[in-house]
């Protein structure tokens, strides 16, 4: 399909009801076509892997068409001039999020940008980095366990952070991290305890959250069937 061709099909879905939906789970409704994600997914599988078209998508400001270009990039041709470009671009916590867990992840700067983003000043691109790394925790499964652990330092370091869609997102990475493996959760409650002792509500609720999760016994029984494998 053309970009044309992709644009009008998602101006032909517009359901108002789905986009009044999105906003009430702090989505922003502006210039979307309330489209599902299911119907998303199954336009992507019929352009995977189309760098030059995800490019094109991306430029057009619409909604969908950014999660499309996410969706449907190929993560060897992104560059990090793009990634800049587009990063810059985030205007809400979904669009944010299924480019980092779709396609910036499994690009080659990945962790480069993990760390960069999680310094910086604007929500969404700091939501970008932390993103990343709870992305980075479930899907490399290459990774050395130094090498997420890392991440660790950076998620104590931004706990103080107030901001919802960047707390949340420091939260998920701790927890995500956390169970990757019983060395991982070990140094992820560590890290959560003292991060419990900063004079922030935001990262005592991040603390006590991913405390609760990581030391519970769901979790325990997930790492010992993984020690299995």
């Amino acid at each position: 399909m053309t970009k044309d061709e992709i644009i009008l099909k998602i101006k032909s879905l517009y359901n108002p009801l789905n986009i009044k939906g999105m906003a009430r789970f702090g989505i922003n409704s502006e210039n979307t076509f309330g489209v599902s994600m299911p119907v998303l997914r199954t336009i992507a599988r019929e352009n995977r892997k189309n760098h030059t078209l995800a490019l094109e998508l991306w430029e057009t400001g619409i909604h969908e068409a950014k999660i499309l270009a996410a969706l449907i990039d190929n993560p060897k041709e992104v560059t990090e001039e793009q990634m800049e470009h587009w990063v810059l671009g985030f205007d809400s916590w979904d669009v944010c999020d299924q480019c980092c867990m779709n396609l910036f992840d499994k690009t080659q700067f990945s962790y480069e940008k993990a760390f960069q983003w999680s310094k910086r000043k604007e929500e969404f691109v700091k939501r970008a980095g932390f993103v990343i790394m709870a992305s980075l925790a479930i899907h490399d499964k290459k990774a050395e366990d130094k090498k997420l652990e890392e991440f660790l330092t950076v998620i104590e370091r931004e706990a103080y952070d107030e901001r919802n869609f960047v707390k949340k997102a420091v939260n998920w990475a701790l927890r995500q991290i956390g169970k990757r493996n019983f060395f991982l959760n070990n140094s992820a409650l560590l890290t959560a305890e003292r991060i419990l002792k900063q004079d922030s509500k935001s990262a005592r609720w991040i603390a006590k959250d991913a405390i609760k999760e990581l030391s519970g016994d769901k979790i325990s029984d997930l790492l010992k069937r993984r020690l299995k494998v």
